[in-house]
């Protein structure tokens, strides 16, 4: 019997992707539906929904679901979730959807149907409602706001049949591993007490000392990076996940890390995201989540420990996965090594505190960064990226200035 905890729910990991003869039959079918463009943020909750890392919904949000979960955390049925799962249609594109009829979902970047969904309900929502319920604003610079702000006005209800993995396995290979397959490696490696590691950036040494301390207390730690879509100037997926893997062969003890990557758009939710990525780990069978500073935030839109608080905020017994929870942290010049606010007693003068901005300012104009902050082989990557890209807006200034003569 695993030792690894529950799947959210409470019973076993529901993946909603079809394979074999079923999956062949619902693919001839779903051609001669009528077809749904999905959003980039729908098309990753689709692959979650396929996989089990969304157990154990079988499809899209209804309206009850959608108000219980924004103003009390709760689907209609009592099963605790944080954020919407929604998918939605222009006012004029579902006025001929009939409620008992089923659509073909289409990728937003090619024609290749991801899946088909019965649809039971048809119904409009307050954006403004969503947006301050989950993102704290309704503010359209934050780009979780604009996200939601983007959609149509008539939200689609119903469950979904998974057709595809929407290319993650052919991109990006053993790194795109389901929960099941997460599970599966754990329990060859003997692990029960699993901490997630949720990124969407490179690891530097607070990261890897966050994960360390977390090593100190638990089997092992998933560190499992973003691979859907970012907002511009963040590192891609690739390069991120590079960097991780030498960082892990380098400095880490074998067989006390795995790196994955899982589908989903960022939503820059702050403490609700830090609840939906506590909620969707479980089912990847992490027993925690490590909760740093501004977790899932963006700009100034949250306190740097209000994914902190949220975790107490909730109703007891929501989730199985527990927050490892872990102050700013930093290296400290006066105690010669990584530190916490917690367990460093030096002024601010003493710390080493690098921004994301600051850090891809002196990349992306060559300058060194202090051995301090990152590992020299997590800079060459990055370096080697950031000169690439420069190359790249070289030859398209070349190129434009060609043009306009």
């Amino acid at each position: 019997m695993s030792k690894l905890v529950h799947p959210h729910g409470g019973g076993s990991l529901k993946p909603l992707l079809l394979t074999g003869a079923a999956l062949k039959a619902e693919l001839a079918r779903a051609q001669k539906l009528p077809r749904l463009r999905v959003s980039s943020r729908e098309k990753g909750d689709l692959i979650m929904l396929g996989i089990g890392g969304f157990t154990p919904l079988d499809g899209f949000m209804t309206q009850l679901d959608w108000e219980g979960v924004c103003d009390g955390y709760r689907m209609a049925s009592g099963l605790f979730w944080p954020i919407p799962i929604t998918l939605s249609a222009s006012k004029a594109t579902a006025a001929g959807i009939q409620t008992g009829s089923e659509l073909a979902l289409i990728d937003p970047d090619s024609d290749e149907i991801l899946a088909t969904i019965k649809v039971t309900e048809k119904y409009a929502i307050d954006k403004a409602h969503e947006c301050m319920s989950v993102f704290r604003t309704a503010d359209e610079a934050h780009p979780g706001v604009k996200m939601v702000m983007a959609q149509g006005e008539v939200n689609l209800a119903g469950p979904v049949k998974v057709l595809s993995d929407g290319g993650f396995k052919a991109k990006y290979g053993a790194l795109f591993m389901t929960p099941a397959e997460t599970r599966a490696a754990f329990e060859r490696l003997g692990w029960s007490k699993v901490a997630a590691f949720q990124t969407r950036n490179p690891m530097h040494r607070s990261h890897e000392y966050l994960a360390k301390v977390a090593i100190e207390t638990c089997d092992g730690v998933l560190v499992h990076s973003l691979l859907g879509a970012l907002k511009p100037g963040d590192i891609p997926a690739e390069v991120r996940t590079e960097a991780i893997g030498v960082l892990m062969d380098k400095y880490f003890v074998k067989n006390t890390v795995v790196q994955a990557g899982y589908p989903l758009d960022m939503r820059y939710a702050g403490p609700r995201e830090a609840l939906l990525h506590a909620l969707f780990r479980q089912n990847y069978g992490c027993s925690h989540q490590i909760v740093g500073r501004d977790h899932a935030g963006v700009g100034s839109y949250y306190g740097p420990f209000d994914a902190h608080h949220i975790f107490d905020q909730i109703p007891p017994g929501s989730l199985e996965t527990e927050p490892l929870k872990i102050d700013w942290t930093f290296w400290c010049y006066q105690c010669g090594g990584m530190a916490s606010a917690r367990t460093c007693p030096h002024d601010e003068k003493d710390r080493l505190n690098v921004s994301g901005t600051k850090l891809r300012k002196w990349l992306s104009e060559g300058s060194p960064v202090p051995a301090e902050f990152s590992r020299p082989e997590v800079l060459a990557i990055l370096q080697q990226y950031y000169a690439t890209l420069e190359a790249h807006e070289k030859v398209e200034v070349k190129l434009a200035g060609h043009s306009a003569r």
